[in-house]
C-alpha cells in the first residue's frame, strides 16, 4: 500500500510536477528496454513474414523433384479411337499401334421380367416377397454364400442382404430393387472373369425353389447365371496384355485406356486401331518452370532488399506518451524510419541467399557421365552479382532442351543419388531446411508451442519490465514519502514559528 502523499501545502512547490520529473530519469532504463521489447517484436514479424514467403517458395519447388512434372511428351491419335493414350513420364518418341481384342467387364444379373406379388399388382421395393428360404451365390472354384430370405422380408432388404453378404468378397455385389421397373439390377462391383456367378434359389433343406426364383427373376427357374464378364486385353505394337481387370493399363510409358473394340480383320476386311504418335511437348514443364523462377526472384530480391535496407539509430519506437504530442502523419514518417533495417546483414537471410544460389547452380553429380548436369545447360543462368542471385530463362534453349533432351533434364531436377541430388530436389531441402531454421529463430504463428529464440528473448524482457516497473513504484513511493516527510516537518516549524509570534509578540 502506497504511503500518504501531501503535496506542497507547506512549501509551496509543485511536488507532483517535480517527482514526475525525477522519476523521468528513472524510467530511462524502462523506456529504454520498452523500445528494445518492441523492436524485437517488430523483428520477429519480419522474419516470420519472410519465413512464409520462404514456406510458400518451398511448396512451389515441390514440384521441381517430381519426375511426372517433367512429362514433356504429347499423343496425337488417329483411327478407331478404341483408346485414349496419355504419355507418362517414362514415354518415348515414336509411332504406335494399340489394338482393343476386349474390354473388361463386369458380371450383371438383372430380372428378366416385371416381378408381381401374388394380386398380381407390380411389386415395390417397401412390399415382402412373400417366399421363404435362401438365394446361393455360386462362384466357380469359391464357396457358396447362403443368405436367407423370410417371407415377410421386403424387395429392397433383400438387395441390402446380397449385397452385405458379398461385401469384401469375390464378387462382391451391388444390389438394387428398381420401383420403376420393379426389377432386380445385380451387378459385381469389380471387372474380370473371376467375377461371373449365379444365384441358386433354394429351400432351407437344398430343394429347389421357383417360386423364390420367381420373386427375383421375374420367371419361375431355379437359379440363374449372370452374363459372361470379360478380362481386358489389348496390344501395342503387336505385344499383346491379357488378364486385364481394368480397362486401364500402363505399357511402356504409356497409359492406355480402353474404350471400344477393334475390329478383327478378316479375308474381306482389314482390322481397326488407334495410331498414336508420341512427341516431345515442353510446355507444360517450361511454364512450371518459369513459374517458379518469377516467384523465386520475387522473394529474393524483396529479401536483398531488406539485408541492405539502411537502419536509422536515432529514430526508435514511440511510446504512447510520445504519440500524443505527435500528428497521426508524423507518426507514420517517424515509425517508416523506426521499421528501416529490421533484416538489415540478418546471417540467416545472407546464408540463405547464398545456400539457394549454390543449390541452383552447382553441377549435379548424379546426373550421369556425358548428360546435361547443370541448368545453364538448358538455358536457365543467374546475372552478375549485383542482381542477388535471381534467375534468367532463354526460353527457346529451355524448349529445345526438353524437346531433344527430355529424360536428361528430368533427371538434372530429380535425380536422388549418393553422387548429388538433382536441383529440384537440392532446392526443395535448402528451402526446407531455411523455413526450419527461421521457425527456431522466430517461430511460427500456427505452432501452438512457440520456444523460438526471439519468443524467449521476448519473455525475458517482459520479466524484466515487470521487475522494472515494480522497482519504480518502490522508488516513486519513497520519493513522495519523503517529500510528505518534508511538507510535514515544515508544517510542524510553520505551527511553531506562528506560536512564537503569537506569545512573544502577541502583546504589542
Amino acid at each position: 500500500m502506497s504511503a500518504m502523499r501531501i503535496g506542497g501545502l507547506a512549501s509551496g512547490m509543485d511536488t507532483d510536477s517535480i517527482v514526475k520529473q525525477m522519476m523521468q530519469i528513472q524510467k530511462m532504463p524502462l523506456d529504454k528496454l520498452m523500445q528494445q521489447k518492441v523492436w524485437t517484436e517488430w523483428q520477429q514479424e519480419a522474419t516470420r513474414e519472410q519465413n512464409l514467403t520462404f514456406s510458400n517458395l518451398r511448396t512451389s519447388a515441390s514440384n521441381l523433384r517430381l519426375q511426372s512434372s517433367f512429362n514433356a511428351y504429347g499423343a496425337e491419335a488417329t483411327g478407331s479411337g478404341s483408346t485414349k493414350v496419355t504419355p507418362g513420364a517414362t514415354a518415348m518418341n515414336g509411332n504406335y499401334e494399340v489394338q482393343v481384342h476386349s474390354l473388361a467387364t463386369a458380371a450383371k444379373m438383372n430380372s428378366e421380367a416385371k416381378i408381381e406379388k401374388a394380386d398380381g399388382e407390380a411389386a415395390k421395393s417397401t412390399d415382402a416377397i412373400g417366399v421363404a428360404g435362401k438365394i446361393v451365390i455360386q462362384v466357380e472354384g469359391k464357396d457358396d454364400i447362403n443368405v436367407n430370405i423370410d417371407a415377410t422380408t421386403t424387395y429392397a432388404d433383400v438387395a441390402k442382404k446380397l449385397q452385405e453378404a458379398t461385401a469384401g468378397k469375390q464378387p462382391a455385389l451391388r444390389v438394387n430393387f428398381d420401383n420403376t421397373t420393379s426389377h432386380f439390377f445385380v451387378s459385381s462391383k469389380e471387372l474380370g472373369s473371376a467375377q461371373n456367378f449365379t444365384l441358386s434359389f433354394q429351400n432351407a433343406d437344398g430343394t429347389e425353389n421357383n417360386a423364390l426364383g420367381k420373386q427375383i427373376t421375374g420367371v419361375e427357374q431355379a437359379s440363374k447365371a449372370s452374363s459372361i464378364a470379360t478380362d481386358g486385353s489389348v496390344s501395342l505394337d503387336g505385344i499383346r496384355v491379357d488378364g486385364l481387370t481394368s480397362n486401364k493399363t500402363t505399357i511402356n510409358g504409356l497409359q492406355i485406356q480402353l474404350v471400344s473394340v477393334d475390329a478383327v480383320a478378316t479375308d474381306t476386311t482389314p482390322g481397326t486401331s488407334t495410331k498414336v504418335r508420341i512427341q516431345a511437348d515442353p510446355e507444360k514443364p517450361v511454364q512450371m518452370i518459369k513459374d517458379f523462377v518469377d516467384s523465386y526472384n520475387k522473394a529474393i530480391e524483396d529479401l536483398q532488399k531488406q539485408i541492405v535496407e539502411k537502419r536509422y539509430p536515432d529514430f526508435q519506437p514511440l511510446s504512447d506518451e510520445q504519440k500524443k504530442d505527435m500528428s497521426e502523419n508524423e507518426i507514420e514518417l517517424w515509425e517508416e524510419k523506426a521499421r528501416s533495417g529490421l533484416l538489415r546483414n540478418d546471417p540467416i537471410m545472407k546464408s540463405a541467399l547464398q545456400d539457394l544460389r549454390r543449390a541452383f547452380m552447382d553441377s549435379v553429380g548424379g546426373a550421369g557421365e556425358g548428360n546435361i548436369s547443370m541448368l545453364s545447360e538448358i538455358g536457365i543462368s543467374t546475372g552478375d552479382y549485383r542482381e542477388g542471385g535471381k534467375l534468367f530463362i532463354d526460353e527457346d534453349k529451355l524448349k529445345a532442351a526438353l524437346s531433344e533432351k527430355p529424360d536428361e533434364v528430368m533427371n538434372l531436377f530429380t535425380v536422388r543419388s549418393e553422387q548429388g541430388d538433382g536441383v529440384g530436389a537440392r532446392v526443395y531441402d535448402t528451402l526446407n531446411d531455411i523455413v526450419q531454421k527461421l521457425s527456431s529463430q522466430a517461430g511460427s504463428p500456427s505452432s501452438a508451442v512457440d520456444n523460438s529464440t526471439m519468443s524467449q528473448k521476448l519473455r525475458r524482457m517482459e520479466t524484466e519490465i515487470t521487475r522494472w516497473q515494480d522497482r519504480l513504484t518502490s522508488i516513486e513511493d519513497r520519493y513522495w514519502s519523503q517529500f510528505t516527510a518534508m511538507e510535514k516537518a515544515l508544517s510542524k516549524m510553520n505551527s511553531q514559528s506562528a506560536w512564537m509570534q503569537q506569545n512573544m509578540f502577541g502583546g504589542m
